[in-house]
């Protein structure tokens, strides 16, 4: 009795051929799964924001993103950046758009002073407009924390 064949010949042995159809099919749902999740993990700055309830602020007609992570790391829309470099930015926005919003995402445990150096470095630019993006508080709270 030989497995894997149907027809009887002269050789009795079994076949032992791997059949790579399937391993090539679970590499090609592999494949799609990660083309499909990448880029949603390269998109952000992860930070854990404090919950606050608070209306959303209306969008302005030009804004900087800044996020600072809690290790102190700075990132303007997504890019890291020193404060100096910050500064130049700031003042080319102002130089373009007198009325630019700043929105600073800053994690709950990032030093106040880091957060007051990207607030002075913005006032310095000129920049008058300077937003704190937080979480909204969930919804059985009831109160701010």
């Amino acid at each position: 009795m030989s497995f894997g064949r149907f027809e009887r010949g002269t050789d009795e042995s079994p076949m032992s051929d791997i059949n790579m159809t399937p391993l090539i099919d679970v590499m090609l749902v592999l494949l799609v799964i990660f083309i499909i999740t990448a880029p949603l993990l390269a998109g952000r700055v992860a930070l854990n924001l404090p919950k606050v309830a608070a209306l959303p602020a209306p969008k302005p007609t030009s804004s900087l993103a800044v996020s600072i992570q809690k290790n102190g790391r700075i990132y303007l829309d997504d890019h890291p950046v020193t404060i100096n470099v910050l500064r130049v930015r700031f003042a080319q926005a102002v130089a373009v758009h007198a009325d630019t919003e700043l929105r600073i995402r800053a994690d709950t445990a990032v030093p106040y002073g880091t957060v007051a150096r990207v607030m002075g470095a913005a006032q310095q630019a000129g920049l008058s407009h300077i937003g704190l993006i937080t979480q909204p508080a969930a919804a059985t709270s009831g109160a701010a924390p």
